[in-house]
């Protein structure tokens, strides 16, 4: 605690000498999950004194005095389209049709969207300033062009932790035998046919966006920022901070360059009072509480009749009561124990110590949250990041699996009792919650201060690697292995000449005296 009231005091300090910046933030997304850490990002930067402007189709409801939004009517950010239907089928190519998916939805549907909009047309053709500028790295890589409009250092965050698009930014090494793809179900430790599968992947993946993605994203740029002093290349190493939504006590240790910062958690507020109702129903539940999840983008509605009735069928014989996230509160045949609501104070409603269990997605907003606030899980991915955060949870042993395709009465029962009568996940999410919260700083406190180094620091190009200017074959040192392997095959073809060489020689000088003997004889 004395180490983080002096950070808090140091950070304050900061503040209080440094002039207020004018920082434009391009959160682009129409998912709520990616919206809210970028909007928690932005807020605390404008709580820090900072005046902020923001680009996202979700307009603040409370936001500060120093926070303007610009927002981007007519996105659809509804997504009501049955997301079960992503479910990967697990195949060796499957993540991999996913990502292709995503690739091209995301970049024709946002990117142009966003760089056409009037509103976005109107503030770059507005005289307006800006210190910096902070972009989502989520298939955006056009919308990089913002820092060069503006003439300012280009900071960037991801939501769900590193991958390619933000390693490639500044050159973060991630080798895929013990860094797995964030499309694969894999943690650290992985077999070699999960090695095998992460290399595939990984260089799939590397084909796909250096080939066709990359050259798509550079004609939205240059279409939206003609007058660019960078080009779109030059601006991909132009990248002066990365922050992830991650934190290694969650995932696993991983190498980091200096300009690659874990913020991971920013979202997560102090306990708010509950709604009365729900306060009520949480303190009089002495057997404790259930709460049951599936994040923003992914409903429970849309759970087909059998599985959902399974999960009624099971909490049913709970003595514990159940909270359950589900879209239509009039769904029928809900239990006695059972209050459903379309939606709920997530972030509060874990705070709460009668919660004993969070049956959830395994998104890492929610996944984060719950072990914040040490709350076990069972976890039922769906498709991207999911999987992966799941089998890391189960891994760590404070989760367990629930396959949604093999979501039965029986399995679902069998999951629940194994979390509520097995102390040790109880146990295990205290423990990781520890490690999380242990830091030299919050969240918001790190972010702060790295994100005012790099406009006191003009961009702080001293953070950056070199590693950004060398093309991929520099980088694995393929031109190096095989200039070793051509001077190895020269040394040998020499050695296998001069052998030839000699052997003829000495045969040949031999060959006359054997004639003569025979001569003689």
């Amino acid at each position: 605690m004395a180490a983080r009231s002096t950070a808090a005091i140091v950070l304050l300090v900061l503040v209080t000498f440094s002039e207020g910046a004018k920082i434009l933030g391009v959160l682009p997304m129409g998912g709520k999950s990616h919206h809210i850490i970028g909007a928690a990002y932005m807020k605390t930067l404008a709580e820090a004194g900072h005046e902020v402007t923001v680009i996202s189709p979700f307009p603040s409801k409370n936001p500060p005095k120093n926070y303007r939004d610009i927002e981007l009517t007519g996105m659809d950010n509804n997504f009501d389209q049955n997301m079960f239907n992503f479910k990967g089928s697990g195949g060796f190519v499957a993540p991999f049709v996913m990502l292709i998916m995503m690739y091209e939805m995301f970049a024709e549907i946002m990117c142009l969207f966003i760089l056409q909009h009037p509103n976005v047309v109107e503030l770059l053709n507005s005289n307006e300033k800006f210190d910096l500028v902070i972009v989502e790295t989520f298939i955006t890589e056009s919308l990089y062009g913002f820092a060069q409009h503006f003439d300012a250092p280009l900071v960037t965050y991801s939501t769900f932790g590193s991958s390619m698009w933000t390693n490639d930014l500044i050159g973060t090494p991630a080798p895929p035998s013990h860094v797995a793809h964030f499309m694969l179900s894999y943690t650290d430790k992985m077999t070699f046919w999960q090695r095998f599968h992460n290399t595939f992947m990984t260089i799939l993946d590397r084909l796909y966006f250096e080939w066709i993605y990359l050259p798509k994203q550079k004609r939205f740029y240059e279409m939206g920022f003609p007058n660019a002093k960078l080009t779109f290349e030059e601006q991909m190493k132009n990248v002066s901070l990365v922050f992830l939504n991650q934190h290694f006590s969650l995932s696993s240790p991983r190498p980091y360059p200096p300009n690659m910062i874990e913020v991971g958690g920013i979202q997560v507020e102090e306990a708010k009072p509950l709604p009365e109702d729900l306060q009520k129903y949480l303190d009089e539940a002495k057997e404790g509480v259930v709460y049951f999840c599936m994040g923003s983008t992914i409903k429970s509605i849309h759970f087909p009749e059998e599985k959902r009735n399974a999960f009624l069928k099971v909490f049913s014989k709970l003595k514990q009561r159940v909270l359950w996230k589900f879209e239509d509160e009039t769904m029928p045949n809900q239990p006695p124990n059972l209050m459903i609501k379309s939606w709920m104070p997530q972030n509060d409603i874990l705070a709460h110590p009668n919660v004993k269990l969070f049956i959830t997605h395994g998104g890492l907003l929610g996944t984060t949250e719950a072990l914040y606030h040490g709350k076990p899980m069972i976890g039922i991915p769906i498709f991207g990041d999911q999987p992966m955060n799941i089998e890391k949870a189960v891994r760590s042993g404070y989760a367990v699996l629930l396959d949604y395709d093999d979501i039965t009465e029986v399995n679902v029962y069998n999951a629940i009792d194994a979390v509520l009568n097995d102390p040790s996940y109880a146990r295990n999410a205290e423990l990781v919650s520890d490690r999380f919260r242990d830091k030299p700083m919050t969240p918001k406190e790190t972010a702060v201060f790295w994100t005012e180094y790099v406009i006191r620091h003009g961009g702080a190009p001293q953070l950056r690697s070199s590693a950004v200017e060398l093309s991929l074959l520099q980088y694995q040192l393929i031109d190096v292995y095989a200039m070793m392997l051509a001077m190895l095959a020269t040394v040998l073809a020499v050695n296998v000449y001069v052998a030839r060489k000699l052997f003829r020689k000495v045969f040949n000088s031999r060959s006359p005296v054997v004639g003569k003997r025979k001569k003689q004889s």
